[in-house]
């Protein structure tokens, strides 16, 4: 049997076990407690709390921690930035989260305490530019939007995935850009105005831009390879924490791993939830990155412009 097929397979039989139409809870889940394994060495648990519909299953996990064992279930809002969560894990601050691939590297390679588990979904990232962009290297001497730094002047996420897409094709970032720093709102507004040539957003960006009509897609992270043979977000651990809770981990990470399954079956309710609790603004939007975010290892989204072999890639690139 495939590790795919596996995989599917185990989903069913979760979500057979939730009952999504039920009553009780905001999303009706009646979950029961796993008593066949040892209980957790603790049963406190902190998680970041930055709001971001590509972290949705962090959300949705309350419950399911507390059907593991956990009954202090708290979650930790980080220094603005995407920094802010990964340094929170790096020190203690938060004790399990989901977490972009770019910045965890740059923290272990710093030698922070950081340990990752296990993948969760492939991609969520979109490169856009203007006319004057159709493949990664036309950026070259072009001025494109970075997120504003972190008080410690550390790189948002944004800037290490672009980095990297450069890197890639040949490019030197630090030499062949023009890099602007902006937040999100008006560089996208400055996309439109034809004032920079290249944004990289993540949900619910995307879903405005391609609402208001604003540049069109260079690279999508879901589905044009290299990147999206790739994960993008991951769950880790703080060393410390996994090294003294092996079972209070292992229940965390399959409390998050169900709940990304909750996400790829059901996204209109997960898109309501994440409403409610306003971790995102706007339903239409939540629900279209849902139904694009490949939490169950399948993409629904069909633009591929160069998602066939990576040296089709590297050519269009």
């Amino acid at each position: 049997m495939s590790t795919q097929h596996a995989r599917q397979l185990s989903r069913r039989r979760f979500l057979r076990g939730v009952t999504l139409a039920g009553t009780a809870g905001l999303l009706g889940w009646h979950p029961s407690p796993v008593t066949a394994e040892p209980p957790p060495e603790t049963t406190r648990i902190r998680l970041s709390g930055a709001p971001s519909i590509c972290r949705a299953p962090q959300y949705l996990t309350e419950e399911l921690l507390r059907s593991e064992g956990f009954t202090d279930v708290h979650y930790v809002v980080p220094e603005k930035g995407t920094f802010g969560s990964t340094k929170a894990l790096a020190s203690g601050e938060v004790d399990i989260s989901m977490q972009y691939i770019g910045p965890s590297i740059i923290q272990i390679d710093r030698g922070d305490l950081i340990v990752l588990l296990a993948g969760v979904q492939v991609g969520c990232f979109e490169l856009f530019g203007t006319d004057r962009v159709r493949s990664i290297r036309d950026l070259k001497g072009k001025a494109v939007s970075k997120s504003t730094t972190s008080s410690a002047g550390d790189l948002g996420s944004d800037y290490i995935f672009l980095a990297s897409m450069m890197a890639y094709v040949g490019l030197d970032p630090r030499k062949d850009i023009q890099w602007v720093t902006y937040p999100a709102a008006e560089a996208m507004q400055l996309l439109a105005e034809g004032k920079i040539d290249g944004f990289l957003g993540t949900p619910p960006e995307p879903q405005q831009l391609r609402a208001r009509n604003i540049g069109h897609v260079v690279v999508n992270s879901i589905v044009d390879r290299p990147w999206s043979q790739y994960f993008c977000c991951l769950v880790a651990g703080h060393r410390e924490f996994v090294r003294k809770h092996p079972a209070a981990t292992k229940r965390a990470l399959r409390a998050i791993l169900k709940a990304a399954d909750v996400c790829a079956n059901d996204p209109e309710r997960v898109a309501r939830f994440l409403v409610e609790k306003r971790y995102t603004e706007r339903y239409d939007y939540a629900i279209e990155a849902l139904k694009e975010i490949p939490y169950n290892g399948v993409s629904t989204t069909t633009r591929t412009p160069c998602a066939s072999t990576p040296s089709a890639c590297m050519k269009s690139a």
